[in-house]
């Protein structure tokens, strides 16, 4: 199968996206035709990450002085302490800038990862391996690394870009539905905020794509992928128009955070949720129309996708989660920032809210 490439430019720095099968057999030459030297280096591995595939790693780069790293990737994990380890294992081994860090796992090993060679030495060489397909069309471009406190998701973390993405489809074989899903409401977000035309190639062939099936599933992630890079290269810092990668996330992060990043809510599950959410919240509030509320419902509810709030919480879980979305980094005043939705394609950045409508909302509509 033909191995698909993106090159993503932003005013720091410049890097590829490879997007194929069997890109792991090729792993050194797929780096040496990037011209990314190092002698040492230390691979971050997830521990959940497939035995076969990680040992083909580090089969692939023997010639290299390497180290390794298991870590446990969750969201509790996903802290300073985690990323000290890796800074200290780093110090003791006298890494130089010139060495590098390769992640081998999702995203939250990517941003624990990404994080740590930001702070090393002001900046180590790294190469992300998203082994999650939520990893591969989100987490592994763009650049934001970081980690959870017990304030709220990400609040810590830096802009960091990597020298290498590869994105090997074959690591999707081996992952449950569940963290599919997790991937496929990515996919969905960034039709919703950018293409109709893949929304609608995403509603007739979801069975196919969840199937992890080529050339599906291939589509999906580089048409995702292409729609999240030119965002980011027009906007590296999130300042302006990056924030419509939001959609969906100040509710979905909230919703995780509110259930301390336990499994009964994973990443991809809360951000479909609190689309959801955003979706009639924008109904409600006459900002998009009735007709494409119904379709993109529908596709969720369909395809048996996360929607029901009161599935996760109560009523009484209202102040808990205002909270967290009060805490949320794109706030800038005493309101809560919504990324929202004018039509199927067309998002609305800017808008915020008084903490009291948005609990009307949540008592009116989510638990009515």
């Amino acid at each position: 199968m033909k191995t698909t490439k993106l090159l993503i430019r932003t005013n720091h720095s410049k890097y590829s996206i490879f997007i194929g099968s069997k890109l792991i057999s090729n792993l050194s030459k797929i780096i040496e035709k990037q011209s990314i030297k190092f002698k040492k280096c230390l691979l971050v591995i997830d521990k959940n990450a497939p035995t076969k595939k990680v040992y083909e790693i580090k089969k692939k780069l023997n010639k290299k002085e390497l180290f390794f790293h298991y870590i446990r990737a969750n969201e509790k994990n996903k802290n300073q302490d985690t990323t000290n380890n890796i800074l200290e294992i780093l110090l003791k081994n006298n890494f130089s800038r010139e060495d590098c860090l390769i992640s081998v796992g999702g995203g939250i090993t990517g941003d624990i990862s990404g994080y740590a060679a930001s702070l090393f030495k002001r900046g180590l060489k790294f190469i992300n391996i998203p082994t999650t397909l939520l990893a591969q069309v989100d987490s592994s471009i763009g650049g934001k690394t970081g980690v959870n406190t017990k304030h709220g998701k990400n609040l810590i973390g830096s802009f960091y870009q990597p020298q290498l993405v590869i994105s090997d489809i074959d690591f999707l074989t081996t992952l449950p539905k569940r963290e599919v899903i997790c991937g496929y409401g990515e996919i969905l977000k960034h039709s919703l905020i950018s293409n109709k035309k893949l929304f609608k190639f995403l509603n007739k062939n979801f069975k196919n794509i969840l199937a992890c099936r080529k050339p599906y599933i291939v589509k999906a992630i580089f048409e995702s992928c292409k729609i999240k890079k030119k965002i980011v290269e027009e906007d590296e810092r999130e300042k302006n128009t990056r924030k419509v990668l939001n959609f969906g996330h100040t509710f979905g992060h909230a919703y995780e955070a509110s259930l301390g990043f336990s499994r009964k809510l994973n990443h991809g599950e809360a951000i479909i949720l609190g689309m959801s959410s955003a979706l009639q919240f924008c109904k409600l509030n006459k900002i998009l129309s009735s007709k494409d509320y119904d379709i993109i419902l529908n596709h969720i509810k369909n395809n048996k996708l996360p929607n029901n709030i009161k599935k996760f919480f109560s009523l009484r879980d209202t102040n808990k989660i205002l909270s967290f979305m009060m805490n949320d980094k794109k706030n800038i005043t005493n309101k809560i920032n919504l990324i929202l939705l004018k039509r199927i394609g067309t998002p609305v950045i800017n808008k915020s809210f008084d903490k009291n409508k948005i609990e009307l909302f949540f008592k009116g509509e989510l638990f009515n």
